[in-house]
């Protein structure tokens, strides 16, 4: 974090300008680049060969690299607690979400899709918004985006855009909250929310989540993303894509002389009558 001086005292800087804070309303999500230290980066790649291997895809063998994507849960300790930790992330998340409002594990969490230098279809690249919580063994989400504050993208390898980065569609979390909202409180089962976020995002843009191994996307729960294939390049590409956890979930009115943190606003500003 920076620091700086606000009248005689030195205060910490916010780690998100404001125009950046603004990106994000706008387009759902803002990159954090160069979040993570490089020898963090290195030991997390080394963490996850040592989990590849054990399946038989070893690192300095790329005959072994046969399946497009290997999804593995994303290991726990050591360089992923420290890259979970920095101070930069937890602060930009507490911009986003609201300090107190989420969840600050010691770890990262969630899967890394490994995807491997292939033209095969992965099987996994339909556009699609995450699920936030589970009901009777149902995958869940609800306008209030209960339970989930962030999705997150740590990139664990420079990504390239010939190398299967996760495509985005900016602005596109403002088309889902009008969706899950005509659900109520109880929200919706996710694979109709996620088919009917593809829908409605259908006419926007597309952007690529490109970047350099230690750069951190932070997007909006309702951001409809997708996989991309063939990857053309020559290297693996690791990124782990944990939920950043809400606790609760979001009002949908704000209280009155409330200044809502930008996750929310977002949804608020979406759900807002047009004019």
């Amino acid at each position: 974090m920076k620091w700086r001086v606000r009248g005689r005292a030195w205060q910490p800087e916010a780690v998100l300008s404001g125009d950046q804070i603004a990106g994000f309303l706008a387009d759902g999500y803002v990159a954090v680049r160069g979040a993570i230290p490089g020898p963090v980066i290195a030991a997390c790649q080394d963490m996850i060969w040592a989990e590849l291997e054990g399946r038989e895809v070893r690192r300095d063998d790329p005959a072994t690299w046969t399946a497009p994507v290997v999804r593995i849960p994303c290991p726990e300790g050591g360089p992923f607690a420290a890259a979970a930790t920095l101070p930069v992330l937890r602060d930009a998340c507490d911009q986003l979400i609201g300090p107190g409002r989420w969840w600050r594990r010691d770890g990262v969490g969630g899967t890394i899709p490994v995807r491997f230098p292939s033209e095969a279809d992965p099987g996994d690249a339909g556009w699609h918004i995450e699920a936030s919580y589970e009901e009777a063994g149902q995958q869940r989400v609800s306008a209030g985006s209960r339970a989930r504050g962030l999705l997150a993208l740590y990139l664990l390898t420079d990504v390239e855009p010939d190398g299967a980065p996760t495509r985005l569609r900016p602005g596109s979390h403002r088309d889902v909250p009008r969706i899950l909202a005509a659900a109520g409180d109880s929200g919706m089962e996710w694979l109709p929310a996620a088919q009917q976020a593809a829908r409605a995002s259908a006419r926007r843009p597309t952007a690529l989540a490109t970047g350099r191994a230690g750069d951190v996307f932070l997007c909006h729960p309702f951001l409809v993303h997708a996989a991309s294939w063939p990857h053309r390049g020559r290297s693996p590409r690791m990124i782990a894509q944990p939920a950043v956890a809400l606790h609760g979930q979001y009002a949908l009115r704000a209280a009155p002389g409330e200044t809502p943190p930008p996750v929310q606003q977002a949804i608020l500003d979406s759900l807002a009558p047009a004019g």
